[in-house]
């Protein structure tokens, strides 16, 4: 595997954080973006404590489109699309516009970012790489995951096609699906619901959302160990080659593998 600079967007926590110091420590260069300003100077800090010179940190705040176009200027081998954002609650009743604002940050927004990034690619001969996040979520619907599930659908979507329009210009996509991992990302999606969900307008009662959420989380799906999918980051995303899929763990892929065989005979 030849060194790498690596852009990285939702770098400031989570899966993103973790790879990207892996990643550096395994000598790839680091372009780690962060959402907002305030996560900036602490994480640059923190790698300058590991030290680690070849992590530079800069702001990418997807919903500005001055942060969006800069980031389409820097130089680099690999865009990996990781950041964004959740909302759960009932389909049937969330309001609409959190529906679009999740579409925004998770679909419409990374592949803004993308499409810059690939017609200069493109225009310069780059073979270049472009690595979408998406979920076990991607290629299954949970009740009351639905509109945050359908953002990685659509992901799944985007990157198959991605991958045969750009295959003649030696440009490579895959996709990330992580389960369920700890890392306080689903924990705090799980929450959102319950600033709009309102007993005495909804029929979903919040009680009942909640006892859903919590008693899923109890399981040992709901709180998987985020260092294994983060170890399996570092290996997959500077990799010159690989599966077009990535489904960690073994268990959850063979599980999905599953729920899609058993849809051809689901019934209404």
């Amino acid at each position: 595997m030849s060194k790498k600079t690596i852009l990285i967007t939702g770098a400031g926590s989570g899966f993103g954080k973790g790879a990207a110091i892996g990643m550096a420590k395994n000598g790839h260069d680091i372009i780690a973006t962060v959402h907002v300003s305030s996560q900036v100077t602490p994480l640059r800090e923190e790698v300058k404590a590991l030290g680690l010179d070849n992590v530079r940190v800069e702001r990418l705040d997807l919903t500005d489109p001055y942060d969006i176009a800069q980031a389409q200027a820097w130089d680099f081998d690999v865009l990996w699309n990781n950041a964004g954002m959740g909302e759960a609650g009932p389909v049937w009743e969330i309001p609409i516009d959190l529906v679009r604002k999740n579409y925004e940050v998770n679909v419409f927004l990374p592949l803004v970012l993308t499409q810059g990034v690939l017609r200069r690619w493109v225009s310069e001969g780059k073979k270049g790489k472009v690595i979408f996040t998406s979920s076990m979520g991607g290629l299954f619907t949970p009740a009351n995951w639905g509109t945050y599930v359908s953002t990685k659908h659509a992901l799944e979507s985007i990157a198959e096609a991605l991958q045969q329009e750009l295959a003649a210009y030696g440009i490579k996509i895959q996709t990330i699906n992580p389960g369920a991992y700890y890392t306080g990302y689903n924990e705090t999606m799980a929450d959102n619901p319950f600033r709009w969900l309102d007993d005495s307008k909804h029929f979903t009662k919040r009680a009942d959302l909640r006892k859903g959420f919590d008693d899923f989380f109890a399981t040992p799906e709901g709180r998987m160990d985020p260092a294994e999918m983060i170890e399996r980051m570092i290996e997959i995303v500077p990799a010159d080659t690989g599966k077009f899929r990535n489904v960690v763990p073994k268990k959850i892929e063979d599980m999905l593998k599953e729920h899609q065989l058993a849809a051809w005979e689901n019934q209404i």
